[in-house]
């Protein structure tokens, strides 16, 4: 069934939009400007900060220098990569220069001038348009052409003040995002600043003072076993199998699947319950995940399998596995020429463990450190929600279905 436009919507090449909205193409709202090479002249520290698509890539984050300014920008520009890989994701990424700082455009980087057009509405309509990326074959790089970048089609309102409405709307909320990121890097770096201070006996819970002491990893764990060393037979639903991968990208849900019947026979072997550590030992060395649900899976071989001994708290030892000085130990025992990366699992457990001898100082330390984590995990979450809240608004205010004035 044909889907009918409210009253006061019309049908465009680029869907329907409200009656009082054009379609315009790019070329007809900006004034274009190639970037130069820089490339002999960038450096670590210059008066000038040189637009590439790594910095655009990384929302400024990267930066180069020069003191030389071959193609200036001015406030209110938009910046766009122009060439990318196969399947990249740098192709039609753009930056907005919303301060008075001066910036230099490198080559591949075109400068976008506004005319009679909120620049900061023409960043987020351009920001990884699929017209852009229509571009990408997948196949071959992408290089877009000035012909190519100034074709784009964009539903404009005609009223200025409407396009400085939906801007500053949807640049709220990436103010609430950054500012959600920065919280989050400063709540990591005090947890990394305090796994170091806590679990090196540094500081202490006030009420304990027995001497810390130094065993091998195998002496605190019942056993510590890898997964299965054959690939098993996958299926497209049945019990989870967990690979490096799902330890590293700290995914539990998004899984390959093998059948009940061999899971039964993996597991005669090598069980996951709760309470166990996951650790990283081909590929990726020393990553850790405490399994903390009740779980029903199995494992590969690129996994081990610490079964915690009940004379140590688990919890303080998947803390202890985030330090420093076990990541280094794991290094240390890797194997040097191995590729990938691998360690065996007799070093495994060899690996020194620095811990208190009581476990109620144990469970101590790791109530502070997983407090930390509960934060911090609060905190992406609310992040993750804002950053899906932003998607949903650029659906509705760049295309007009919902309106602000």
């Amino acid at each position: 069934m044909e889907s009918k436009l409210k009253p006061s919507y019309k049908q465009t090449e680029v869907g329907p939009i409200p009656g009082d909205w054009e379609v315009k193409s790019l070329g007809s709202l900006v004034s274009y400007r190639n970037g130069k090479a820089h490339e002999k002249n960038i450096t670590d520290y210059g008066r000038y900060v040189v637009v590439n698509s790594k910095f655009i890539s990384t929302e400024g984050a990267i930066r180069k220098y020069s003191d030389d300014c071959f193609c200036p920008t001015s406030k209110g520009d938009v910046l766009m990569v122009m060439s990318d890989v196969p399947n990249g994701r740098a192709i039609a990424k753009c930056y907005f220069v919303e301060s008075d700082d001066t910036y230099t455009a490198n080559q591949r980087i075109c400068v976008l001038s506004p005319r009679d057009v909120d620049g900061q509405l023409l960043f987020y309509k351009l920001n990884r348009n699929p017209f852009y990326l229509a571009f990408d074959d997948g196949a071959k790089q992408t290089n877009l052409r000035k012909v190519d970048v100034l074709s784009c089609p964009l539903a404009i309102p005609e009223s200025l003040v409407e396009q400085c409405a939906i801007a500053k709307a949807l640049s709220d909320v990436d103010q609430l995002i950054g500012a959600l990121d920065k919280l989050i890097a400063k709540k990591r770096d005090l947890k990394q600043a305090t796994v170091q201070q806590l679990l090196s006996g540094k500081i202490r819970p006030k009420e304990y003072s027995e001497e810390w002491e130094t065993k091998r990893l195998g002496q605190l764990c019942r056993s510590i076993v890898d997964g299965t060393h054959f690939t098993p037979e996958y299926v497209d639903d049945g019990i989870p199998f967990y690979s490096v991968e799902n330890v590293t990208a700290n995914d539990f849900t998004n899984t390959k699947f093998i059948s009940a019947s061999e899971h039964e026979q993996l597991i005669k072997r090598c069980k996951p319950e709760r309470g166990d550590i996951l650790l990283t030992r081909i590929g990726s060395i020393g990553d850790t995940k405490l399994i903390d649900w009740d779980v029903n899976a199995s494992i590969y071989v690129s996994l081990a399998l610490v079964k915690v001994s009940e004379c140590v708290d688990a919890r303080y030892l998947y803390c202890y596995t985030k330090s420093q000085q076990f990541i280094k130990d794991i290094e240390d025992r890797s194997l040097l020429n191995a590729s990938p990366k691998k360690i065996n699992m007799g070093d495994i457990a060899s690996v020194p463990i620095f811990l208190p001898p009581t476990r109620n100082e144990q469970a101590a330390i790791a109530d502070i450190l997983m407090d930390m984590d509960i934060e911090i995990a609060a905190l992406e979450q609310r992040r993750d929600k804002t950053r899906a809240l932003k998607q949903g608004m650029m659906q509705e205010l760049l295309t007009g279905k919902t309106r602000l004035i």
